[in-house]
């Protein structure tokens, strides 16, 4: 379904000025695996969406590849990697994700391991949860972390071999400008010709998971601003069409 919406609707939570957009539905999917680079990938920026699926009764996974041992924030946090891990399970419990799969590559380094060897751990989920769709961070990682990107280069190739589609989370552009003069931050967004679907979401059970990630969503105005400035409309475009 498509609902034409006026030029202030998609904006109407932007501080920067409105922009012209479709409203749609998510795709109709029978399975979808996330993959994420680190523990509340799945949450801050998946959550809504993985929300949004399994609600509409679509199985939900999760493969991620790192611990997020090396995050700044919660740096002073005994264990990190322990803790984050912990904060993963209740965070996916909250989103209603049947399956995680958590791996054990370094944080920060993901770019240093073979692709195949990704790819492999990626196949493998596939097969297991039965996917037809992945969901990922947009191309340039949403924040432009190499973790991020990698993950997504890694689930993209899968995707080309497998035949899958993949659904990409993407910022709108006016977001992310806002973003980087606010804070300095470097976050890669999107003009609004290159978004396929801009949907309004439930932020409920997303804003649950996010508070399981005590560690990180501590002392984090970034994220508050960001879901401020988004509202309750979420941006995804596709990196892989379905056939």
């Amino acid at each position: 379904m498509v609902v034409s919406v006026s030029k202030s609707t998609i904006g109407e939570n932007m501080s920067e000025g409105p922009t012209a957009l479709s409203v749609k539905e998510l795709p109709d999917t029978r399975a979808v695996l996330a993959v994420c680079a680190h523990p509340d990938d799945e949450s801050f920026g998946l959550g809504a969406a993985l929300a949004t699926f399994a609600e509409s009764g679509a199985s939900t996974s999760v493969i991620c590849f790192t611990h997020g041992e090396a995050s700044t924030l919660g740096a002073d946090t005994p264990e990190l990697g322990r803790v984050r891990a912990d904060e993963l399970v209740a965070a996916a419990n909250e989103l209603g994700v049947g399956d995680v799969e958590l791996l054990h590559y370094r944080d920060g380094r993901l770019s240093d391991e073979p692709l195949v060897e990704l790819t492999e751990r990626i196949h493998g989920a596939v097969e297991r949860s039965g996917a037809d769709l992945l969901l990922i961070f947009d191309e340039g990682g949403i924040t432009g972390h190499p973790d991020h990107c990698r993950a997504t280069e890694a689930a993209v190739a899968v995707a080309r071999e497998l035949n899958l589609a993949v659904l990409a989370w993407t910022l709108p552009e006016l977001v992310a400008n806002a973003l980087n003069l606010e804070f300095g931050a470097q976050f890669v967004g999107r003009p609004a010709t290159e978004l396929d679907y801009v949907v309004r979401v439930d932020r409920t059970r997303q804003r649950r998971a996010i508070n399981q990630h005590v560690s990180q969503v501590t002392d984090n105005p970034v994220l508050e601003r960001r879901l401020q400035l988004q509202g309750d409309r979420e941006a995804f475009r596709w990196l892989v069409s379905a056939r």
